[in-house]
This record gives structure tokens, C-alpha cells and sequence, in this order.
């Protein structure tokens, strides 16, 4: 559940309706442009089993909606979503109902230069970026295939009491010839009571020097720890329509990686993650698909822990689309470590068909460890699914999980997913098409 502090939660209420009254006027007055209006609502009732054997019986609700307004110079929208949790056995102070606001935004997108303003809660993902802000967000193209974008805003934390941060602001740099190349040169600064905790700097680049050839990577440093955070670079090779070949490198330093986060689990003070291990891979794979029906995959990856040891990761996989409506697929792996995690046989199988408005599926994935980890040699999880269009807009889907895993002796969950979609536009004279 998000819960901002009293100012942060006050600034949220207070933008998101003055965003709104402002909005709602243009959206709503009459003129020769058109207004679309979509939105979707998920109910779903989960069964399940917590931790402590509790028996839940949670209704999840999740509700998003969006508005938008085309301009003569561009385009005027609104995005806003939530969810909301009540739990009927759940007796416990506070267990009873969450909920959280997870996004609303109004932006600006412009026909020329790619020019797009957004204001509020929103998912900000530029260069080195991938973060949920409450702030600004602009970006715009300029002459001689150069681009910029900026934002600033207040971190949503994930958790009560998190030390988030206070502010975090950006940006990125960039220039590209779209039919060769882009590359971007990002900053990402945050800031808490006064002092820097988070400065980062990255590259990301994509490169296309062959008509089948592309290339795409980043790297990202931590200018606090004074480390490079991560590598990630990948190559692919498409010599035909039905033949893919790739190869890709990764590298990661946990203690410049993970040295500041929105959420504990990530946090070092867990123990689950070790500020002294970095992991390295290197890997690749052939996809091939000989007649339009099949389609089969053979990959391979070495990972160097500093820690943890190397372990070698093979395998391959076989998908067979019978018809537009019938899929099957199984795949094999092999994870050859040097400890007991890290030493096991993958295995799965998958399934799935559509009858009409009726549709099926089935998951069943194994791991087989050499040594047993926490006990537990074999666990599993096996899924089967159903679902029913109700309508063109109305579908309802059932899911029963069960699996065994090391950290649950057994665990067998169920899911009820009710899924309402809509969409209206209306046209020069206000009425709905």
C-alpha cells in the first residue's frame, strides 16, 4: 500500500483536483474536436492461505479511466487509477480495507517535435529512469535529431516510513538518426532532509548498422558509492523472417546497485541481499521457426557470482500454434552451480485453447534441485484457467493455483476476475458514437 506522509497525501488531493476542475471544462465544452473517454474495472475475489494459515477471502478492486481531447495543435488527456482491498475475515485492526492511489495524471501532447507535458502522479521511464514521481515531466525533439526531457517530483514510496527521499529530478540528452542510431546521456538526482542520497548518471544507446542487424545497451554509475551500477548489452541478428540469433552481456555491482531504493526489500539491513556480491552473464540463443506452426529455441548462459559461484544455464524450448486458437508449448533447462540454489533441473509445460467465447489454459512448472534447499528437493506450481466473454466488453476468468515451493510446504490459491472495459468518444455536436 502507498501512504504518503500528511503534506505529500494534502499536495496529491490538492493537485489532482485542481488538475481535474481544470480539465473537465475543456474536455466537456462544445467544439468541432473529438473526446474519447475508456476506462476498465478488474473485481477480482482471491482465496487464499497466509503465512500464519489464516483463511482469506480478500475483494480486490481496481479502477482506471482515462480522458482525452484532441486539440487543433495537439492533444489534451487525463489518466487516473486505484485499487482497493477489503478482507471479510480479517478481524485485525486495519486489516479490513486498503487501498491506494496509484496514478492520475493530465498531459500535453503536441503534433510536432514529439512535445509532451504531463503534471501528477505518474510512471516516469527516461535513460536511467524508471520511477514513480508526484511532479513534471516534459520532453521535446529539437532541429538536428537532438531531444531533451526534464522532470521533478516527490518519490512514492512503497512502504510507511521509508526514507524515499524528498525530491527526485532529471533529465536526459539525447540525438539520433532513426534509421541508424539513438543514444541518450541521463542524470537522476534525489535528495532527503537536505542531503543527496541517490546521484546517478547513465548511457543508453541503440545502434542499427546492418538492415538485419540492431544493437541496444546501457550502463548506470552511482556517483555517491563512485561505482558502476550495471552493464546491460544485447545483439540480434534476424538473417530471415523465421530465424533470430542473439547474444547478450549483463553485469551488475549489488552495493552500487542496490544502495538506495523505494522499498526494504531491496535494503541491505534484510540480509537478503549481500552489498559484496556482483553477478556477471553471458549468454545467448537461436530462435528458429522451420514451418509457420513451430517454433524452437535453444539458449545458453553463464553467470560468475563473486559470491554465489558460476553457474552455466541451457536449455531449450518448443511452441507449437496448431491454429490461431490452440497453442502447446514445453521447454527443459538445466542450472549447473556451485551451490545448492543454483544447482537444479527446470522443467514446463504450457497449454492453452479458445472454444468460441470459451477459453482454457494450463501451467505446470518444475524445479528439481540436485541437493535439498531449506528441505525441500522438488517444488512445483500447477495452474489451470478458465475463462468467458460475457460480452464484448464483459469478461470473467477463473484461475486455481497450487504449488509447493521452499518457503510454503503447500499452498493452493484461487482467483475470480471480473474484467469491464469501456470506451465512448463524442463527436462535433457532443453526442456519443
Amino acid at each position: 500500500m502507498i501512504i504518503p506522509d500528511e503534506k505529500k497525501r494534502c499536495a496529491m488531493i490538492f493537485s489532482l483536483c485542481v488538475g481535474v476542475s481544470l480539465l473537465l471544462p475543456l474536455f466537456l465544452a462544445e467544439s468541432g474536436l473529438a473526446v474519447s473517454v475508456s476506462g476498465e474495472s478488474q473485481t477480482i475475489l482471491r482465496m487464499e492461505r497466509a503465512a500464519d494459515d489464516r483463511e482469506l477471502l480478500p475483494f480486490y478492486e481496481y479502477l482506471s479511466l482515462g480522458i482525452e481531447r484532441e486539440l487543433k495543435e495537439g492533444a489534451l488527456s487525463g489518466d487516473f487509477g486505484g485499487w482497493g482491498r477489503m478482507e471479510s475475515r480479517d478481524k485485525r485492526p486495519g486489516g479490513r480495507a486498503v487501498g491506494a492511489f496509484q496514478y492520475g495524471s493530465i498531459s500535453y501532447r503536441g503534433n510536432n517535435d514529439n512535445l509532451r507535458f504531463t503534471a501528477g502522479r505518474q510512471f516516469v521511464v527516461e535513460g536511467l529512469a524508471a520511477e514513480r514521481l508526484d511532479g513534471l515531466y516534459l520532453r521535446n525533439d529539437f532541429a538536428g535529431g537532438f531531444g531533451a526531457a526534464a522532470y521533478v517530483g516527490s518519490p512514492v514510496a512503497t512502504e510507511p516510513n521509508f526514507r524515499g527521499g524528498d525530491v527526485t529530478y532529471g533529465g536526459r540528452l539525447s540525438h539520433s538518426i532513426p534509421k541508424y542510431y539513438a543514444v541518450g546521456l541521463s542524470i537522476l538526482q534525489t535528495d532527503y532532509d537536505g542531503a543527496r542520497i541517490r546521484k546517478e548518471t547513465g548511457l543508453d544507446l541503440w545502434l542499427h548498422p546492418l538492415p538485419k542487424l540492431d544493437f541496444v545497451g546501457r550502463s548506470s554509475y552511482n556517483s555517491l558509492s563512485s561505482g558502476w551500477m550495471e552493464h546491460a548489452y544485447a545483439l540480434t541478428f534476424n538473417p530471415s523472417g523465421n530465424l533470430r540469433i542473439s547474444a547478450d552481456m549483463a553485469s551488475t555491482n549489488y552495493r552500487d546497485y542496490f544502495q538506495q531504493m523505494t522499498t526494504s526489500v531491496f535494503s541491505f539491513k534484510t540480509g537478503i541481499i549481500d552489498p559484496n556480491e556482483t553477478q556477471f552473464s553471458l549468454g545467448g540463443g537461436v530462435e528458429a521457426s522451420p514451418f509457420g506452426w513451430l517454433t524452437l529455441v535453444a539458449d545458453y548462459r553463464n553467470y560468475d557470482y563473486k559470491i554465489a559461484g558460476e553457474a552455466k544455464y541451457f536449455g531449450g524450448r518448443a511452441t507449437i500454434n496448431a491454429s490461431e486458437s490452440l497453442a502447446v508449448g514445453i521447454s527443459v533447462h538445466r542450472m549447473d552451480g556451485e551451490t545448492g540454489r543454483l544447482t537444479y533441473d527446470e522443467y514446463r509445460l504450457f497449454a492453452s485453447k479458445k472454444l468460441g467465447k470459451v477459453s482454457l489454459m494450463g501451467d505446470f512448472y518444475d524445479v528439481k534441485y540436485d541437493s535439498a534447499v531449506s528441505g525441500v528437493k522438488n517444488t512445483y506450481s500447477a495452474t489451470v484457467g478458465f475463462g468467458y466473454e460475457i460480452s464484448e466488453k464483459l469478461q470473467l476468468a477463473v484461475d486455481v493455483d497450487y504449488s509447493k515451493s521452499i518457503d510454503f510446504d503447500r499452498s493452493l490459491t484461487g482467483l475470480i476476475k471480473l474484467t469491464y472495459s469501456f470506451d465512448r468518444e463524442f463527436g462535433a455536436e457532443g453526442g456519443a458514437k
